[in-house]
């Protein structure tokens, strides 16, 4: 994975961006971001279709040792996929297809869930804000278009004192 260069005072302290050309190194991405990763976590992921965010959920999944494929949620709406071993379990949800806000994801009860879980949220901009403050945003950039390009740009962004203190440059590595 390439690190484009970029001005220090123009990122935020909690910002990292970075170049990926292949799923498997966005899995990669995903396995290492894993080891950052604790219970009371929400990750929200967006990107345009086929970006990658599965793959990355995969890669987390991996990381985090849960049990059961890490596949897109789309029509379940959330998976929950256990831990294998002492982690949080990873809770995956796909917020596509729900129109309205927190009200409407409600009926999943992340609120209840996160304190204890990972929580990938797939589409949760203007839905899953208000669960916390703090969180992990990671937006995935790739050529659209009719393009066999695999090159990816994903921005992780970390809100609140729980990213501050988090050391995302190691995954730049």
């Amino acid at each position: 994975m390439e690190r484009p260069a970029a001005p220090a005072a123009a990122r935020h302290p909690a910002d990292i961006r970075l170049t990926i050309t292949s799923p498997e190194q966005m899995r990669e991405l995903g396995r290492r971001l894993a080891e950052l990763l604790r219970a009371g976590d929400l990750v929200m992921l967006s990107g345009e279709l086929g970006a990658g965010k599965t793959t990355l959920t995969r890669g987390l999944g991996e990381g985090l040792g849960v049990r059961g494929a890490v596949t897109s949620p789309t029509f379940v709406i959330a998976r929950v996929h256990p831990s294998l071993g002492d982690g949080p379990p990873l809770v995956h949800v796909d917020a596509y297809r729900l129109a309205g806000g927190l009200d409407e994801m409600e009926d999943l009860d992340l609120d209840v869930s996160l304190p204890d879980s990972v929580i990938v949220v797939e589409w949760g901009e203007g839905k899953v804000e208000e669960l916390t403050e703090e969180r992990l945003q990671v937006v995935i950039h790739r050529a659209v278009g009719d393009t066999t390009d695999e090159v990816r740009h994903v921005t992780l962004t970390g809100l609140g004192e729980r990213w501050s203190e988090a050391d995302l440059e190691t995954l730049a590595g």
